[in-house]
């Protein structure tokens, strides 16, 4: 099962809006796979999830983890990164069995020119730090607001060529 991570818990995101484009992808080659947005997390993760500790609230959010194969994170740019919410996320799940030897593709966003190159370098580098094999094939999506149509749907030919290579990518991985 393929685990789709909106990384922001920013509400009503163009991150969330991406990755229920991505999901629909899936779901169109009937490839089993789940959403989660960290717009769900719980409010004081912070305090009540970190260093070994498992609160009723989070413990759901790790199932999905753990019942995942393969994941595939859509992150935002913030701050030239990834957003602090993404990285407290994989902090509060299980260490090492959540991500270890598991899959992963990687979707940068930005408003800006370079679609969170950079933050998606810095995802990439945790990935390999959880032994995680992460798909080469990388999508950036820059200027990402001229990306979406006014229903939140991705609407450029060459954009959805990209990303449904990507998809393919997946699905063989």
């Amino acid at each position: 099962m393929i685990l789709i991570i909106s990384g922001t818990n920013r509400p009503n995101s163009k991150t969330l809006k991406i990755a229920k484009c991505y999901q629909q992808l899936l779901d169109r080659k009937s490839v089993e796979n789940d959403l989660f947005s960290l717009s769900d997390l719980p409010p004081n993760i912070l305090e009540t999830d970190l260093y070994g500790k498992r609160s009723p609230e989070f413990g759901p959010i790790q199932q999905k983890v753990s019942d995942a194969d393969m994941f595939i994170f859509i992150a935002p740019e913030y701050n030239g990164s990834i957003p602090g919410a993404l990285k407290l996320f994989i902090d509060c799940c299980s260490f090492p069995s959540s991500f270890y030897h598991k899959k992963v593709a990687l979707v940068g966003l930005s408003s800006g020119r370079y679609g969170n190159l950079r933050g998606i370098d810095h995802l990439t580098g945790i990935c390999h730090y959880l032994r995680m094999h992460v798909l080469p094939l990388k999508i950036f999506l820059p200027n990402v607001q001229n990306e979406l149509n006014e229903d939140g749907e991705l609407f450029k030919e060459d954009t959805m060529q990209f990303i449904t290579e990507q998809i393919e990518e997946i699905v063989r991985f």
